[in-house]
């Protein structure tokens, strides 16, 4: 809800009432929804979407990730583990992949199921390329936004917050 301050002003002896908005402070994320054919991001707040971001994602297609070193961005329920200020790229949120199925299904494979899967920024020193990132994907499994979302995501996805990826 936004709250209204009028300011009263006298303009050449007559009283104009002007009313100016108070800044709101945005409301956080209680989950985030990552649309992989789609190449979106939502972040929602009571079932509503409250942001959406479009996104480049793992460069091994939109296959779900299976086995370490796949290039492919995972697919299921997570959870923001961490926010890593001092990541190698702008900013990221560490998601809780692995998780138990992901660990059963790389085992059935006989292989490791990876990790280190993040929602980030561009890498350092490479924020000029902005929006043109999404033309291609280019991550090794991640989720990756330009410089400024991530700046918002940042602030508005705490650690704890529901992640689903879906296909």
């Amino acid at each position: 809800m936004r709250r209204c301050a009028c300011v009263c002003v006298f303009v050449f002896g007559l009283v104009a009432i002007m009313h100016t908005q108070q800044p709101v402070a945005p409301q956080k994320a209680d989950s985030v929804l990552i649309l992989k054919k789609d190449h979106v991001m939502e972040l929602l707040a009571g079932g509503k979407v409250i942001r959406s971001y479009k996104v480049a994602l793992g460069q091994g297609g939109l296959a779900p990730k299976d086995r370490q070193g796949d290039g492919r961005t995972p697919e299921g329920r997570y959870v923001i583990d961490a926010h890593n200020p001092a990541s190698e790229y702008h900013l990221s949120l560490h998601v809780s992949y692995p998780n138990a199925e992901d660990r059963k299904r790389a085992a059935k494979l006989g292989v490791a199921p990876g990790g280190d899967i993040m929602i980030h920024g561009l890498p350092n020193g490479k924020g000029f390329i902005g929006a043109g990132h999404r033309m291609y994907d280019w991550t090794l499994g991640c989720v990756a936004v330009t410089n400024e979302e991530i700046e918002e995501v940042w602030k508005l996805v705490p650690v704890g917050t529901p992640v689903e990826v879906r296909p």
